[in-house]
């Protein structure tokens, strides 16, 4: 079971063939994939979304779990993000992976190796 980093679903669909790999990977064996809703809002933020860009992370994205942001998980990112000096979106990524209990994919392992009780895979 993974949740995926906002960079890890950006690589998957710009054609990074290691994070593809990986992604796959997790698909063939049926591990639920979960991605946090401020993920979801930073993907679809970047000023130079291209509509081909846009189709193809909408697409990738129905095969996920979104996690919204209820009352735990924002008090638990501000627990993080206080203790550990995360920014907030990456604090929100990090509780929802503990929330779900996965393993987070990300390159963005230097930030998110500070929350100790997180693991953390670099793709």
């Amino acid at each position: 079971m993974i949740t995926l980093d906002t960079n890890a679903i950006i690589y998957h669909t710009s054609g990074d063939a290691s994070v593809r790999d990986r992604i796959i990977r997790a698909i063939e064996h049926g591990a639920p994939m979960y991605v946090s809703a401020i993920t979801v809002a930073e993907l679809f933020r970047f000023p130079k979304l291209t509509v081909q860009e846009e189709s193809a992370t909408s697409l990738f994205l129905s095969g996920c779990s979104i996690i919204t942001i209820d009352a735990a998980i924002a008090q638990h990112a501000g627990i993080i993000g206080r203790i550990h000096g995360l920014k907030l979106a990456d604090s929100i990524i990090a509780a929802t992976a503990l929330f779900t209990g996965t393993t987070l994919l990300t390159r963005n392992t230097h930030d998110f190796k500070r929350v100790t009780d997180l693991v953390v895979e670099r793709i």
